[in-house]
């Protein structure tokens, strides 16, 4: 399985995607690429691609597969991969494709886990970089007044990780079809007397409805709370995948499959038309549905890596916090921590306050 590192061309430093120029910067001469410079650089990878190397490449493919195997008669998911740059080896989990080299420090892209079924077909890359995802997090931590003081320790904040999560992405057409029985009713005064008159009419509505951009997680271990949390994203920025938008970032690859979501999806796309139908109807007193159909004329699905900033919080209470932004909105998701003795300390001062207020009060009055 390969291991992917871009180079830069003019002083070999480890390239990155930099999410406030969009364009791949490397951190030690500070050059920028663009795409189609990268594309036509050449990755440094763990493995060679010549004939002289096949044997050797198909004898470390037995030994991963055998490792694999192993692995998983253990009940473990670790793998082992040498690092391009310094040779030392690198552990990851089964659903690691992008991580940065222990020693070294340089990013690298585990090209092998991203390959053939687990290629993704879209990415919407970092529009928010490191700095900017601190300063909105500090922003946000100062609004709350009884965050722990920990929260606003620069260690901390430096923990913050770009991860790349994965998502199946839907879309789908619905030819759908109801049919309700509405009311309208007048009430009406004609001398002493009221008159209550009610209309009752056979409703149809049939059409096509598109519905896009649809969300379901791919990642079993994923946070549902902050996976959903961040959402949404703007789709129309999504780009076809391209290992180099990976460099510099964590990334996990999907372990849910389409055809554990399809159904839920679906589901939820017959949901949708059902209601948009049901609220075509209007004009009338009441609407009770007897009976819709639907089918899907079109399905799409995209398997999708998004991007998310994430921090955890170890609570003195034993809890550990999660905190996540959307790297392309900045939408902020997470349950921060609570100073409880910033608590007592305010409710003991708005209590000393309210009593004092009380006997000057009571001391005019008398």
């Amino acid at each position: 399985m390969s291991v992917i590192s871009y180079k830069c061309p003019n002083c070999d430093g480890e390239l990155i995607f930099d999410p406030k120029t969009q364009k791949y910067k490397c951190e030690y001469c500070f050059s920028l690429f663009d795409q189609a410079q990268l594309d036509a650089m050449k990755p440094d990878t763990q493995e060679e691609q010549t004939d002289s190397t096949k044997d050797s490449y198909e004898a470390e493919s037995a030994k991963e597969d055998a490792f694999e195997q192993f692995d998983e008669q253990n009940g473990e998911d670790g793998m082992i991969y040498t690092c391009p740059s310094c040779g030392a080896q690198i552990v990851t989990d089964a659903t690691t494709a992008a991580t940065f080299c222990y020693y070294c420090h340089n990013p690298v892209v585990l090209g092998g886990r991203l390959s053939g079924e687990n290629m993704p077909d879209k990415i919407i890359p970092f529009a928010i970089d490191k700095k900017e995802a601190e300063k909105k997090f500090l922003d946000y931590v100062n609004s709350k007044k009884f965050i722990p003081r920990a929260f606003f320790n620069k260690k901390q904040i430096e923990l913050f990780s770009g991860v790349y999560f994965p998502y199946w992405i839907y879309n789908t057409s619905i030819k759908g079809r109801m049919t309700a029985e509405a009311k309208k009713v007048r009430v009406y005064r004609h001398g002493d007397t009221e008159f209550t008159e009610t209309s009752f009419y056979e409703v149809e509505r049939e059409g096509n409805i598109q519905l896009q951009d649809m969300t379901e997680n791919a990642l079993k271990k994923a946070n549902h709370v902050l996976a959903d949390g961040v959402m949404p994203y703007r789709m129309e920025d999504a780009k076809a995948f391209n290992f180099g938008f990976l460099s510099g970032f964590l990334a996990e690859k999907k372990d849910i499959e389409k055809d554990e979501v399809s159904a839920a999806l679906q589901a939820e796309a017959k949901d949708y038309a059902d209601k948009m139908l049901r609220e075509s109807i209007d004009g009338y007193s009441s609407v009770h549905s007897r009976n819709s159909s639907f089918s899907a004329n079109k399905e799409e699905y995209a398997y999708t890596l998004l991007p998310v900033w994430t921090i955890t919080y170890p609570g003195k209470n034993g809890k550990t916090y999660y905190y996540s932004m959307n790297g392309q909105t900045g939408k902020i998701c997470g349950e921060l921590p609570v100073d409880y003795k910033k608590v007592a300390l305010t409710a003991l001062i708005s209590g000393v306050a309210a009593l004092l207020i009380g006997l000057l009060g009571g001391y005019f009055i008398w």
